[in-house]
């Protein structure tokens, strides 16, 4: 199980640093194992059951690391959402799955409250701040001392018992949460201690917030090898010189983030300014990594070896592909997702559901113990997301159209449906869309994806207002940012009388794209 990862490393280096906060304060692992028992026993004793969720709605540190164990350890799932996401979407996630328990800092808390969304009968773990550990250990100290919670024995969960969910956008405007078990999980990272090799000497980054599904790679396998994790924090995330100098003063063995923030490193991290000699693996997911980025990385970086994995949420990785050695300077297509991990089986499948002969386009289908049990509470949509072959296998269909090379690797061509991916993160439009549609002066709007620099991707949201009154860009773009995800909101806006539609009344995405 997840949580067992963190006993057994508490057991074999206890006096080892587990985790590293961006401020520099740190926890070992005796003590980290220590502080999730401690929240383990009082989240029992706040009736959390096995398969109960539990909100976590705290920045990244090492009170947000303990609190993700001592869900585990209570049998509870956990359920991250983004602090700096707007109140009403992280109060929608917590309804939407009825957590249990929520763990918040208190002004985020209240905010959620505000809301009304939040189910006034959730029970409360409030934290003064978040760093070190302290403010979940204060916290802690108060309600023992009002309501004692005895000690009890950590849960011994099946393979099969809901660990976490991580909600994604959804196409219904909504976001939907994918549930992940333990077998997932374990199964993801075990492949990956047999890719990666870890030891217990590596320092890992843990530049993906918690809740992204990089971050499952970036907690676990470290602490399965009871290695070193670096927290690194969203401000400093999105800083490539601040990174750099994170990277070489913390002596970051195994990097793993979106190709984004690698070509950002490469562009202005000035790296050649510091000395990554204990840098060994660099792994990227998320997006298509542009070449003439990848290529300035490893000239920079020459000694790692540099790995793309690929997989949506709902199977975390299920292909990687390593880059070889030396770029070709004429190359400028993007690198393959490359061949099957061992603990999950591919095949490309038709439009009609029938495989499709190697070489063939069609969409990618996933199955095995990397699979998600489904979407919380939408049974149909996730039947939909699923294809039932003769013998009653599950076939999880990716919506990403590919073909199969000869010795087995994949090439990626594009998607199916209306999802993009922007700086790593998988964004439904429709979502975007549903969001302009709360807008009072909005009559009509369409979201799009159009070409952005180097590969990437900009946002444009088109709308015919009501009685011809447009709101300004600035009230606009703070609408936005008030109603959505950061990386959701439309870099672009264009107006219209009327937008157009097809000959079933259906938004003529197609026109869109060539209107101004």
């Amino acid at each position: 199980m997840l949580h067992s990862f963190l006993d057994e490393a508490a057991q074999l280096r206890p006096e080892h640093t587990a985790v590293i906060e961006p401020q520099g304060r740190t926890i070992n692992y005796r003590d980290l194992a220590e502080l999730s028992d401690r929240l383990r026993d009082r989240l029992v004793h706040a009736g959390v059951l096995p398969g109960d969720r539990v909100g976590i709605c705290l920045r990244k540190s090492i009170d947000s690391v303990a609190s993700i164990f001592g869900i585990l350890k209570a049998g509870g799932a956990y359920v991250p959402v983004d602090p700096t996401a707007p109140a009403a979407r992280s109060a929608y996630i917590f309804g939407n799955c009825s957590v249990k328990v929520l763990i918040a800092e208190k002004e985020p808390a209240q905010k959620l409250q505000e809301t009304g969304q939040l189910p006034t009968d959730v029970k409360r773990v409030l934290l003064e701040g978040t760093g070190g550990g302290q403010f979940l250990q204060e916290a802690l100290r108060r309600e023992q001392g009002c309501n004692p919670a005895p000690r009890v024995p950590t849960a011994v969960p099946s393979p099969d018992d809901l660990a976490y969910i991580l909600y994604t956008s959804g196409s219904t405007g909504k976001p939907k949460g994918v549930m992940l078990s333990h077998r997932n999980a374990t199964s993801f990272v075990n492949w990956c201690s047999e890719t990666f090799q870890p030891n217990p000497d590596d320092r890992f980054s843990s530049h993906a917030p918690f809740h992204f599904d990089l971050s499952i790679l970036d907690i676990y396998l470290p602490i399965k090898h009871a290695a070193t994790l670096v927290l690194v924090s969203e401000e400093l995330g999105k800083e490539p010189l601040g990174l750099a100098e994170l990277i070489a003063r913390e002596r970051i063995s195994i990097w793993y983030s979106t190709p984004s923030i690698l070509s950002l490193l490469a562009q202005y991290g000035k790296l050649e300014t510091h000395s990554y000699d204990g840098l060994r693996i660099v792994l990227f997911a998320g997006e298509v990594f542009p070449v003439k980025h990848l290529r300035a990385l490893k000239a920079l970086l020459p000694k790692p070896r540099y790995f793309n994995l690929y997989g949506p949420t709902e199977t975390n990785v299920c292909t990687y592909y390593e880059v070889p050695g030396e770029i070709p300077a004429d190359r400028i297509q993007p690198y393959p997702i490359g061949k099957t991990c061992s603990h999950v089986r591919t095949k490309v499948v038709d439009e009609h559901g029938q495989h499709a002969v190697r070489g063939q386009e069609g969409e990618l289908c996933v199955t095995g113990e990397g699979v998600m049990q489904g979407y919380w509470n939408m049974p149909e949509q996730t039947a939909r997301v699923f294809l039932e072959d003769s013998r009653g296998q599950r076939w999880y269909k990716t919506g990403d159209v590919v073909t199969e090379e000869n010795d087995g690797t994949y090439v990626i061509l594009g998607r199916r449906d209306r999802m993009v991916k922007r700086r790593g993160y998988r964004i439904e439009l429709d979502e975007i869309e549903m969001a302009l549609y709360t807008h009072p002066a909005v009559k009509e709007a369409a979201a799009i994806a159009l070409p952005g620099e180097d590969s990437g991707i900009r946002i444009k949201a088109v709308l015919a207002c009501r009685d011809g009154k447009r709101p300004s860009l600035i009230e606009l773009k703070r609408f936005c940012v008030e109603n959505l995800p950061a990386y959701m909101v439309p870099d672009l806006f264009a107006f219209h009388d009327a937008l157009p539609k097809t000959s079933t009344d259906k938004m003529d995405y197609q026109r869109l794209k060539s209107m101004g």
